[in-house]
């Protein structure tokens, strides 16, 4: 219903001028696609004496489980893979509702994606404020990176992430674990090194670090200090051409602008044809929205393997090949001869039970109406005998 966008479900099926739109009412009704809608759900609702389900993703981990293992089934990532966030809008109530101030949707649910540098995700983990994912040895930044990279790892990939789950530490242990970092980082973290955090520099220059295991540690002045570590590329620079002028940047930086523009490709081509409707339930909302990413990612794979189309042009050839063709809808129309050992249980008429109380009163006074007339005509006969 994003295509074709109306404010109201109900809109869609009302045979007025201004919305009289025969394809919704032709396919399906509004009762049924209401009662479908309202009951529509991705678990089962634990019952009475059921043990009721700890983690608060219950409802929708199904259809979190079934994306991850599809996406891992059809499709291998490539080398260069990115980590970021994503927001779901959420504006009412809810436990895990988080604030991401940069991004569109401020506030909503927060999802951790693993994407191409095209844009085609991997996968996905919603993140539900619980604390599973925190330990003695192991912070929640690596316990994210860790999740996303299960089956990654050991293979030579490099992986692109923001500040947010930078560290030495970090890119340490997904170094021992053959897979190469290259991200920002804060620096506020530990086991920065202080002469590079605290050296001042000029716009364009740079200093740099390595540790014992190679990493390099980079800070480069731009308009503004930006902090880069990365187990992949040394500290070298690299011409880049600009609309204004040409600039020397360090090749860390220029490879990390190239291959973290995954989530943003997603946000924007999940931005043009919304249907999420602010009555849903939130369960509801992220469900669609995953189903969403789920035809974003096939329109993906479309354009790579097969050929180059516009999203609206897919979206389109998607509803026609779901929708039954004319034929079918033809022959349901038409009344079919029931047979012989068809059993069904008879339909009670409206009232049927006081329109037969009622036609039982009436022969009733019609009765003692026939007996009154013929007890007066005796009656009368009587009185012109003589003798009586």
């Amino acid at each position: 219903m994003g295509t074709i966008k109306l404010n109201r479900l109900e809109d869609y099926w009302k045979t007025s001028k201004l919305f009289n739109i025969p394809f919704f009412l032709e396919n399906m009704s509004r009762n049924r696609f209401m009662l479908l809608f309202r009951a529509l759900h991705f678990f089962r609702n634990h019952q009475k004496g059921e043990v009721a389900p700890l983690s608060r993703l219950h409802k929708i981990q199904p259809l979190i489980n079934y994306f991850n293992s599809k996406m891992e089934e059809i499709y291998e990532s490539s080398k260069n893979i990115s980590i970021d966030e994503s927001m779901i809008l959420w504006r009412g109530w809810l436990i895990f509702r988080q604030y991401i101030k940069n991004k569109k949707h401020k506030y909503g649910v927060k999802m951790y994606m693993l994407t191409e540098p095209w844009g085609l995700i991997h996968r996905v983990l919603v993140y539900s404020l619980q604390g599973y994912d925190v330990s003695n040895n192991m912070c929640h930044t690596e316990y994210v990176v860790e999740q996303l990279m299960v089956g990654l790892l050991y293979k030579g990939r490099l992986l692109y992430m923001d500040n947010f789950y930078n560290s030495v530490k970090l890119s340490q242990k997904m170094l021992k674990k053959l897979t190469y970092t290259t991200r920002t980082l804060r620096s506020n973290r530990k086991n920065n090194p202080k002469d590079v955090i605290n050296k001042k520099l000029k716009k364009g220059e740079s200093i740099s670090k390595y540790t014992e295991e190679g990493i390099c540690i980079v800070k480069w002045k731009d308009k503004q200090d930006v902090l880069m570590i990365s187990s992949e590329f040394p500290h070298s620079m690299c011409e880049v051409n600009t609309i204004r002028e040409i600039k020397e940047k360090p090749i860390s930086v220029v490879r990390y602008n190239k291959n973290m523009s995954g989530i943003d490709r997603q946000d924007k081509m999940t931005s043009y044809y919304p249907f999420e409707s602010k009555s849903l339930r939130w369960y509801k909302k992220i469900g669609f929205h995953f189903l969403y990413l789920l035809l974003i990612n096939s329109y993906f794979l479309y354009n790579k393997q097969v050929k180059k189309i516009s999203l609206y042009e897919y979206r389109l050839s998607i509803i026609q090949d779901l929708l039954p063709s004319d034929e079918i809808i033809l022959n349901t129309t038409h009344k079919t001869k029931k047979p012989d050992n068809f059993h069904l249980p008879k339909k009670v008429l409206k009232n049927e039970k006081k329109s037969k109380t009622v036609e039982n009163e009436i022969l009733e006074m019609t009765f003692l109406m026939t007996v009154d007339e013929a007890h007066s005509t005796l009656s009368i006969q009587q009185s012109d005998v003589p003798g009586f």
